[in-house]
Parts: structure tokens; C-alpha cells; sequence
């Protein structure tokens, strides 16, 4: 392995073991609503990625994607997703859905599959339509078997997805489209919590240091691992990329299971478990497929 590979790999493994954890550090702001830890993580990141910018000198992109419509709602619309899917998680966390919250991240990758063929025109190979169907097969078997949708895992897949569908289509550096983004969402994220001040609800500085040290570090534990991803994805092939990726949820279902004590019947292990065969053979079929494009063997027929 080339050095810029094993630093690649280490960008990537410190990003996902950052998410993987992330559990435990939205737990310790528990008592402060989801909807105020949401507003604070967008205000504050938007704070720290206008200082990193200005560090960088990096501002000449900004007047030319204001002046681009397009550009303009294709970022604002992934803000809005991001901040459902931040929202949905933080929620998810605090009221004790961290098993169900890894289960989306599990689904994510192979929702991404098919949403470039539903919205891209992407053509799957027949072993990825294989890994879609087996994890439909165990989304099916969870709904079935408790009586309702994982509608938690849902939420987290399908608006991540989406989120990962608008990025592919935009023209911006990582660090430009996270500013855009999240700035689109600043004035609403400030407006939320005056409103919910006046209202009587509790400011930053009256939930005590702590918490207010913890919110106003949602920046640093938003940003950085955004950071280490962008440079792992810039240094190591996306198949080391694909299976690093599992890491974050593996180690969520981990914190849900042994620290926070979630209940995980044997019913919920056979559907998590047909999901994981669903990942294995996608892992597998990516692995495949690239070193067969590396021989130079071609292609099979795609349908």
C-alpha cells in the first residue's frame, strides 16, 4: 500500500469511527431538544466553516454560484435534506432508537444504488440487483415481523441518499457546497431558536456550561470527520471506501447493544442479518467487478 493510500485509509477510518460513536456524544446533550441541538449544529458549523474559508482565502466561488439559480436550489434543497436527516438521527438517538438508527445506515449504500437508477438512468449488474432485492427482502421480513415499517431506518437512508443524489449533481469542493448548504438553512436555524426562546423555552447559556460547551462543539464533530472523509475519498479507491464505510453503523448497532442496552430479539437479528447478507453480496460483487476491470476483462451484458 502507497503512503497516500494508508493515509487515505486513516482519514477514512477516523471518519467513520467518529459517526460510528456518534451515539454517545448526542446522548450526553439529551436533555436539550433535538430541534435546538439541529439549530445549534447548523449555526455553529456554518461559523466554523466561514472561519476555515477565510483561513483558505477560498470566497472567489461564491458570488458566481449565487448568481447560478441552479446551483443556488440544488444546494439549498440538499440543506433541507441534510437537516431531516440530522434531525431524524438526533431524535432517533436521544429517544433510544440506536440500534434501528444503524439499521439505516446498513441500507443506506444500496438505496443509494438505486436511486442513480431511478433518477440517473444507472445500469445495474446483475449481482447489485441481487443485494437490492435481499435488502428489500429483509426490510419486508422487520415490517412483517413487528407489524410497521422501520420507518427510523427509512428516514435516515432515503434522505442521506437523496442528499449523496443532489451532491453528485453540484459543482462545488467539499467545503464550498457544506457552506452553501448549510448557509441556505442558517436564517431558519436562527429564527427557530428566537422564536422558541421567546416562547420560554431554554437559551444556550441556561442549560450550564456543559451542555453549552457540547453545542457549541457540534461544529467541530460535524466538520472534521466531513473533512477526513473528503480526503479519504481523494486518496483511496471507492471499493476500500465501500467497505470502510460499514464501519459507522457497525460500531452504532455496538453502542446500542452494549452501552445503551437496546432490546434486540431474535426476530430483529434474522432481518438484520438478511440485510448484512444483502451488503456482503454487494461488497462482494464490488470487489469482483473492479479487479475484473483492472484484468481488462469486459463487461457482462447489463439490464
Amino acid at each position: 500500500m502507497r503512503d497516500d493510500e494508508r493515509r487515505g485509509m486513516w482519514f477514512a477510518i477516523g471518519c467513520y469511527v467518529t459517526w460510528g460513536i456518534f451515539p454517545l456524544y448526542f446522548r450526553l446533550l439529551a436533555p436539550v431538544p433535538a430541534i435546538d441541538i439541529l439549530a445549534n449544529r447548523v449555526i455553529w458549523s456554518v461559523v466554523l466553516l466561514v472561519i476555515l474559508l477565510t483561513v483558505r482565502r477560498d470566497w472567489g466561488w461564491l458570488r458566481p454560484a449565487l448568481h447560478t439559480p441552479r446551483t443556488v436550489l440544488l444546494y439549498a434543497s440538499a440543506g433541507i435534506i441534510l437537516a431531516a436527516n440530522w434531525y431524524t438521527y438526533i431524535w432517533g438517538v436521544n429517544a433510544g432508537f440506536v440500534v434501528e438508527t444503524s439499521l439505516g445506515y446498513f441500507i443506506n449504500p444500496l438505496v443509494s444504488v438505486l436511486l442513480g437508477v431511478i433518477f440517473l438512468r444507472e445500469r445495474l449488474r446483475g449481482g447489485q440487483w441481487a443485494a437490492i432485492a435481499t435488502a428489500a427482502a429483509g426490510v419486508i421480513f422487520l415490517t412483517v415481523s413487528y407489524g410497521q415499517l422501520p420507518w427510523l431506518a427509512l428516514i435516515l437512508a432515503f434522505t442521506f441518499g437523496f442528499y449523496g443524489l443532489l451532491k453528485k449533481q453540484g459543482a462545488l469542493r467539499s467545503m464550498q457546497g457544506l457552506t452553501l448548504e448549510t448557509g441556505t438553512i442558517l436564517l431558519p436555524a436562527m429564527a427557530l431558536l428566537f422564536f422558541r426562546e421567546a416562547a420560554g423555552a431554554d437559551s444556550l447559556v441556561s442549560y450550564g456550561w456543559g451542555k453549552t460547551l457540547l453545542l457549541l462543539s457540534t461544529s467541530v464533530v460535524t466538520i472534521v470527520p466531513l473533512l477526513w472523509f473528503a480526503s479519504a475519498a481523494r486518496l483511496i479507491p471507492l471499493s476500500m471506501l465501500g467497505i470502510l464505510q460499514y464501519i459507522a453503523p457497525t460500531l452504532q448497532l455496538l453502542v446500542g447493544l452494549f452501552i445503551f442496552h437496546e432490546p434486540f430479539s431474535t426476530t430483529r437479528l434474522l432481518g438484520f442479518a438478511i440485510i448484512w447478507l444483502a451488503l456482503l453480496i454487494y461488497s462482494i460483487e464490488g470487489i469482483h467487478h473492479q479487479r475484473e476491470m483492472r484484468l481488462g476483462v469486459p463487461a457482462p451484458a447489463q439490464r
